[in-house]
């Protein structure tokens, strides 16, 4: 019979996977979970953003995203080389991850031409596979944001074809590596893979 104590470590510790469309409270999930999980669990809080301030609505949506997250939480900005960043920055803390969207934008936009919309995009696939690795490999609390892209229409343009195939693929890879995802659908958080078992 496992303990409360050990019942708490178990169920504190892992890699958990937190998807929803826009606007669905997936930010605001992740943020409650760490702060109980960081108090459960005595540890500090790395939030790691991969968002640019490209214009000033994005510089808006940066500064809304500050507000929501305790001034206590260290940050680090990992628009891209993300493993690498995370690599260097060690296990102490318990991170939290967001997102994994921009993220793929941020590589996707290097490589991506309108004239050979299929042809290989080395700069994504190779922080796709480095990620992937760290992310089997790590031992420490960590909660990934990301969103579903794939629930609506197929995009009319090329680019956005693009970005919904590698979004959809990277969300399969992610879960596969993840003891846990959950949904998140107009606030509401639905568990659909435990670390249990499912």
């Amino acid at each position: 019979m496992v303990n409360d104590n050990e019942s708490g470590e178990r169920a504190s510790a892992g890699r958990r996977l937190i998807i929803g469309g826009a606007r669905s409270g997936k930010t605001a999930h992740a943020i409650a979970l760490a702060r109980s999980l960081s108090t459960a669990r005595g540890r500090s809080v790395t939030y790691v953003a991969t968002a640019q301030a490209l214009d000033q609505e994005m510089e808006h949506r940066i500064r809304l995203h500050r507000a929501e997250r305790p001034a206590t939480w260290r940050t680090l900005e990992a628009p891209t080389g993300l493993a690498q960043a995370l690599r260097n920055h060690g296990e102490a803390d318990l991170l939290v991850i967001d997102c994994m969207t921009l993220w793929l934008s941020n590589a996707l936009l290097k490589d991506f031409r309108e004239d050979a919309p299929t042809a290989a995009l080395p700069t994504w696939e190779s922080e796709r596979d480095q990620f992937l690795q760290w992310l089997r490999a790590v031992r420490g609390d960590v909660l990934l944001i990301s969103n579903e892209v794939g629930a609506g229409i197929v995009p009319l343009l090329p680019l956005s074809r693009r970005f919904q195939d590698e979004q959809g693929r990277l969300n399969q890879a992610l879960a596969a590596a993840c003891d846990e995802v959950t949904l998140v659908v107009a606030g509401i958080a639905v568990p659909i893979k435990s670390a249990a078992g499912g």
